[in-house]
């Protein structure tokens, strides 16, 4: 058995982490690490979660080296930042769920999180990416750092356009939404009930640092170019899922057939990112609501017959935030890391209606 730690266990990403490892038929929980609930039980923090496990949440120190393979840091970015720094070379492999060190340049990174001050040695060590993507890097690697939820739905769009195909991008635009659980549990007023249901919420209408990952990521990814990257984010009404449009203009001439091949050619093999036409079902997809409680991310291309559009490709992509984009994106790491199948534990199906 695979013994693992979960650091950030009060969590929502926390709690998603601790349903699936105990479901899983090769991971042991073995420690529950936080700061804010100390000595309390995953049953008393997650509802949902009437397990005994004989654990409660503990602080984080150089001892649990002995008590685990693999550490998850579901934790905020200043805190993932200390941590990777404290257990690095003291425990196998590293896992990190939050943005500290997801953007490699230093000066993306500063304006993007200006508070979170990392150990620079360590950058480069990270391996970044989606499994579909850098999977092969993950194997034996001692530290992993998870995209976003949104860049993962971003990447896993383009990346048939640019890694697969080779095309140069001349400008993307992305609209991304949301459900609540994007934000943690943390309290703001606008996301009160009597705000948030039923709204559309700009919350980042000129920019979101999802998008900055991407693009840093694709930067260094041939032999396909990206000119400009730029994002528009709104939060809705919905708990769970998300959705990203990403617009994509390029002077290449390509059509609607030959986009379709690319897409099934680049993502076959890929269990978890199904490629999906968008009158296929009773409802148009992709739709977060048919991937919910999922490990998958559907995506959809679709060509702008318009000559007036400017060579506009539209590529649609949805997910379960807490699962693809977090929770089950790490355990899909953990089975890369560690030689499992990559489904092992994550072959549930998604819950619709929810």
């Amino acid at each position: 058995m695979i013994r693992v730690g979960v650091v950030g266990a009060s969590g929502l990403a926390g709690g998603e982490l601790i349903r699936l490892i105990t479901q899983h038929p090769d991971l042991e929980l073995t420690f529950l690490g936080g700061s804010s609930n100390i000595g309390r039980r995953p049953a008393q923090l997650h509802p949902g979660l009437r397990l005994d496990l004989g654990l409660t949440v503990q602080p984080v120190t150089t001892d649990i080296a002995d008590r685990v393979d693999v550490v998850l840091l579901a934790t905020p970015a200043p805190v993932s930042a200390e941590l990777a720094a404290l257990l690095a070379d003291r425990v196998p492999a590293v896992i990190d769920l939050s943005g500290a060190f997801r953007i490699r340049t230093p000066e993306l990174h500063d304006r993007w999180y200006p508070g979170v001050k990392r150990r620079d040695d360590l950058v480069d060590r990270f391996v970044y990416g989606v499994p579909e993507l850098v999977g092969d890097q993950m194997a034996d690697a001692a530290l992993i750092s998870l995209p976003g939820c949104y860049a993962t739905s971003i990447t896993l769009a383009l990346a048939p356009l640019t890694l697969g195909l080779g095309l140069t991008l001349k400008t993307v635009v992305v609209d991304g939404k949301s459900g609540s659980s994007g934000g943690g549990l943390k309290l703001r007023t606008a996301d009160l009930h009597p705000l948030r249901n039923g709204a559309i919420a700009p919350y980042a209408p000129v920019g979101h640092r999802h998008a900055a990952e991407v693009g840093d990521f694709l930067d260094r990814g041939k032999p396909g170019a990206v000119g400009h990257l730029s994002m528009s984010a709104y939060g809705v009404s919905h708990v769970r899922g998300l959705l990203t449009s990403s617009y994509a203009f390029t002077d290449e001439d390509i059509d609607q057939r030959e986009l379709q091949r690319a897409y099934l050619r680049f993502y076959k093999g890929h269990r978890f990112v199904r490629v999906r036409r968008h009158t296929e079902t009773l409802i148009p997809v992709p739709d977060p609501q048919a991937v919910l409680g999922s490990n998958f991310c559907d995506v959809t291309v679709l060509r702008d017959e318009d000559d007036r559009a400017g060579g506009r490709i539209v590529v649609l992509a949805a997910l379960d935030n807490l699962v693809k984009g977090a929770a089950g994106q790490a355990v899909q790491a953990v089975n890369k890391r560690f030689g499992l199948p990559e489904e092992t534990g994550l072959a549930m199906q998604p819950v619709m209606p929810a």
